[in-house]
Parts: C-alpha cells; structure tokens; sequence
C-alpha cells in the first residue's frame, strides 16, 4: 500500500502530449533560429505553465550565449588591434599574436555552440517526458519570474 504525502509536498503538474511536443521544439528550434522560435512559443503558449517554464529557460540560455559571444567579439577585436599597433611600433612583420587570438576565438565559438547541442538535446528529451527540468541557475530565474514551484507547482511561500 502506497503511503500518502505529506500536504507540504507538491506532486508534479500533468502536461500534456501537446505541452510536451511544444516544449521540445522550444529547446530544439533554439539550434536553427536563437532566441526568435522560443520567444514565439514562450508569448503563444503562456497559459501553458510547463512550454512558458521551457521557453523561458532557453531565452535565458539564448541571452547567455550573446553575452559571451559579445565577449569574445571584443576580446578578438582588442586582440587584433593590439597586435597590430604593436606590430607597427616595431619591424612591420606579421603579428604573431593575431595567429593565436583567431584560434582562442574559434575554439571559445566552437565550445559554445557543441555546449548548447549538448544542452538542448538533454532537456529537450527531458520535456518530452514531462520532466520540469531546470537548467543550473536559469531555471531557478524563470520559475521565480513565472511564479512557478518546483515540478510545477504553486511557489511556496
């Protein structure tokens, strides 16, 4: 016999087959269009607790992502102009420097881009089951914004 739980526990929220499809194209579609298809699910499906819990964390994910990517533009950019002020301070030869930034650059570029793959197919199959999933820190951030408690339920306050 299966003991009851206790009334602060909150059971997870049933989705439906729906929710959950929706949800994986939230994470999915993230690979082809950025930011764009996610925010499209997360203002067409917000009566949706679990597609808008999804959506929301990929637009976070998605705000990450440009902020590191600006990062590494401007780190590039200074790179290349710092070596070439250099390079022209001294002799006129090709700046070495310029030869190790491009490679930093792609690699820093390359991680990113395989980390969100990564990302996108683990919680992509984890909303295909219905899992409320959470992204590390982000996930937090759009339950708190979206008043949601853990596994989709009421916040305890």
């Amino acid at each position: 016999m299966a003991e009851p739980l206790a009334p602060d526990v909150a059971l997870p929220a049933e989705t439906t087959q729906d929710e959950r499809t929706i949800a994986v194209l939230a994470h999915v579609l993230q690979l082809v269009g950025g930011w764009i298809a996610p925010l499209v699910i997360f203002l067409v499906k917000r009566q949706s607790r679990f597609v808008s819990f999804h959506a929301l964390q990929v637009l976070f994910l998605q705000l990450v992502y440009l902020v590191i990517v600006v990062c590494l533009v401007i780190f590039w950019i200074s790179g290349i102009l710092l070596t070439i002020l250099a390079s022209h301070a001294s002799n006129h030869s090709p700046p070495p420097a310029v030869f190790v930034i491009l490679p930093l650059f792609w690699l820093g570029f390359m991680g990113m881009w395989v980390a969100t793959i990564v990302v996108a197919i683990a919680f992509s199959v984890k909303a295909g089951r219905g899992e409320w999933a959470e992204y590390p820190v982000l996930g937090r951030w759009a339950r708190q914004i979206l008043k949601i408690g853990p596994g989709g339920g009421p916040m305890q306050s």
